[in-house]
């Protein structure tokens, strides 16, 4: 699969797959992982871990061109997954939220991604006022109340978009400010010491029920989204 330079593929996928569907996945999973999957109490989280991780390994064996099964993995010190083996130029992120994932791809450029599933949030307020900054915080509070969760989900999915692509943590959920502005893409303000940084964030929503977030370092990249299975269909 071709990936340009100034482009990132967004894909998406459901989780709740057949029994054959998982089981083939599970043919494409390390022994690390599979050892993973088996810690999973409930067979319906260890079915969406094989197929989020068996996805990710079809996906990005198409773009490298291997079998999927020979892909190796490294580790941040926190946690985040990376290619090695010569092929670290390929980034990707992942998330899933109940039964839908999406996968960020790029080249050569930290990538963050995030889903949220929708639902009533009757304490957005307090919420914002715990996680997010003062601003955020008292624009939230300013929006009809029907419209705060929203408003909280995207701030939110943004904000952990962005510390995903760092490999931060949600330890630094209060030092990123995103400014969100009807009709135009969210901006990014970051503490002093990374100011000059460059990044793009793009607000995704995949279902009627999910709100999404991809942070990229870089500006004026193309985004293009597709669905899995890859019969390559695209989606925007």
């Amino acid at each position: 699969m071709l990936l340009g330079e100034n482009e990132v593929h967004v894909w998406r996928s459901r989780l709740d797959l057949s029994t054959s569907q998982i089981d083939d996945f599970v043919k494409l999973l390390s022994g690390d992982e599979t050892e993973r999957s088996q810690r999973f109490r409930r067979d319906r989280d260890r079915d969406r871990f094989i197929a989020a991780r068996g996805i990710l390994r079809a996906l990005l064996g198409q773009y490298l061109e291997i079998d999927p099964q020979t892909i190796e993995f490294s580790y941040t010190n926190k946690g985040k997954p990376y290619l090695s083996n010569g092929f670290s130029h390929l980034q990707f992120n992942v998330s899933h939220s109940n039964d839908l994932a999406l996968y960020g791809i790029c080249r050569d450029r930290a990538i963050g991604i995030d889903i949220e599933h929708l639902r009533p949030l009757p304490n957005a307020p307090q919420l914002a006022q715990r996680f997010f900054s003062d601003r955020e915080s008292k624009e939230l509070n300013a929006l009809p109340r029907e419209h705060q969760h929203l408003a909280f989900f995207q701030t939110w999915t943004c904000k952990e978009a962005y510390l995903k692509a760092t490999g931060e943590g949600l330890a630094g959920l209060e030092k990123v400010e995103v400014f969100l502005k009807k009709d135009t893409a969210p901006k990014l303000v970051l503490p002093n010491e990374n100011a000059n940084q460059q990044w793009q964030l793009e607000l995704l929503y995949p279902h009627p029920d999910y709100v999404a977030a991809l942070a990229i370092a870089t500006t004026n990249i193309k985004l293009h989204q597709f669905e899995f299975p890859p019969t390559y269909t695209r989606l925007t």
